[in-house]
């Protein structure tokens, strides 16, 4: 929608997509809405069906123009979870349990102090995960103690593992040549 990057980037989030929050600055002050998306860029979160302007939009191919409502986003600082025991926004704290697991806890002035649940949402990525590329790797030789020849890697940061050879490889489509050991004549 046009912001710019922010200055300072938020190091420790406190929100997530998919919690339940109250906007505490701006024109739907006192409202409540899960969040959508978090803009991590610009410090941003754009809230469901909240902070909504009027967006004229042109009419092109495969779309009709007009005037739409469509959902701004909100600064990271006017919104806070809110306390799933009493329904009050509160601060967010991290707590560790026993076994070692990391959780969010509610915090403040008439919070309970339970545990805020990790929304459901977040199992499900909006971007796929990249793919892992392989690093590039020089190939020797090495004989085994049954003197079988294999190859493997070599080079700075390469493991020193056995390549297998390519199935294709091990396919021959055509006949060995013959080697005749005297010429003829």
């Amino acid at each position: 929608m046009g912001w710019k990057a922010a200055e300072k980037l938020i190091r420790h989030w406190k929100v997530v997509r998919g919690d339940n929050v109250m906007i505490i600055r701006g024109k739907d002050k006192g409202e409540t809405g899960t969040i959508k998306r978090v803009i991590r860029s610009q410090n941003r979160v754009i809230v469901e069906g909240k902070n909504l302007v009027k967006k004229h939009i042109k009419q092109g191919q495969g779309h009709e123009g007009g005037i739409f409502a469509v959902e701004a986003p909100l600064h990271a600082s006017n919104v806070q979870v809110l306390d799933p025991v009493t329904g009050k926004p509160c601060k967010v704290g991290v707590k560790y349990l026993e076994d070692g697991t990391k959780v969010r806890v509610s915090r403040g002035i008439g919070a309970s102090g339970s545990i805020i649940p990790r929304p459901e949402i977040l199992k499900i990525r909006t971007t796929p995960r990249p793919t892992v590329r392989k690093k590039p790797c020089k190939v020797g030789e090495k004989y085994l103690e049954d003197g079988t020849k294999v190859r493997v890697s070599r080079g700075i940061g390469a493991s020193g593992s056995i390549i297998p050879r390519p199935e294709i490889l091990k396919i021959r489509t055509t006949p060995r040549p013959t080697v005749r050991k005297y010429p003829k004549g």
